[in-house]
């Protein structure tokens, strides 16, 4: 584990679950569920890469050849394999970290993140890189916040889900909540208000999968494609040393409104 600290911001991270940030609380105010008994898709804030959100019962063609994947979220694929695998610490500071991965799939590759803590927020940088062969990718962050006072998550449109809760090509105006839904065109910055905290997330991804259907927690997903995008388009083709590179930034303010 290594420990992360600025201000009154402080940080875990795990290298060897996923190379995940475990915990990140500002003061008093803890942001991120941080408890791992639920399984590595539910905890803390981690990678998503080479794929973020569902594969379509693990499968997708790529170049006329037909791919397998495991189904790791059973009769789907999700989320990449990053998230479970062990990173290795290529340099650690105070507030500062930067990790690596090789990716165990069909068509190889490295991932590596650059995680900057400060007194005022945090940034991410995620990059895959293709090594031997071309291949297709997808990559976010999946930040499991603990369930907030109030969220302002307004986007003008939003994927289809089809009964096997997979979008499906076609946008539509948001439905109401509660979500597990990939969004598009943010119309405000995106906050989640805590007790005297107010929290924002952006990123440079132009996808966002929100899901906020437990009491307990609300997942506000940067991806640089939509769920299933190996088949349905929004994927990268990286050749052999093209990288696909995504940031996303936290940021957190003494609250001042009220309700």
């Amino acid at each position: 584990m290594i420990e992360l600290d600025a201000g009154d911001a402080h940080m875990t991270v795990y290298p060897d679950e996923g190379g995940r940030i475990g915990a990140l609380q500002v003061g008093d105010q803890p942001l991120l569920h941080d408890d791992p008994a639920g399984g590595p898709l539910i905890w803390g804030c981690y990678p998503m890469a080479p794929w973020a959100g569902r594969v379509r019962d693990g499968r997708f063609t790529f170049d006329g050849l037909r791919y397998q994947l495991p189904l790791n979220m059973p009769p789907h694929a999700i989320h990449g394999t990053g998230f479970v695998s062990r990173w290795e610490v290529l340099d650690a500071g105070q507030d500062f970290c930067d990790l690596q991965t090789t990716l165990p799939w069909p068509f190889g590759g490295t991932a590596t993140q650059h995680l900057q803590l400060d007194p005022h927020g945090l940034a991410c940088i995620l990059t895959v890189y293709a090594t031997g062969v071309p291949m297709p990718a997808v990559v976010g962050w999946h930040p499991c916040f603990l369930k907030p006072q109030r969220a302002d998550l307004e986007f003008a449109r939003m994927y289809v889900r089809d009964a096997d809760s997979i979008a499906v090509p076609g946008l539509v105006a948001p439905k109401p909540h509660p979500w597990d839904d990939c969004f598009v065109e943010p119309l405000a910055p995106l906050r989640l208000h805590y007790p005297g905290l107010t929290v924002t997330i952006a990123s440079d991804c132009d996808h966002w999968v929100v899901y906020d259907e437990p009491d307990h927690l609300t997942c506000v997903e940067p991806q640089s494609g939509p769920p299933d995008a190996f088949t349905i388009g929004g994927a990268a083709r990286l050749e052999p040393g093209d990288m696909l590179q995504r940031h996303m930034a936290l940021s957190w303010s003494a609250q001042r409104r009220q309700w």
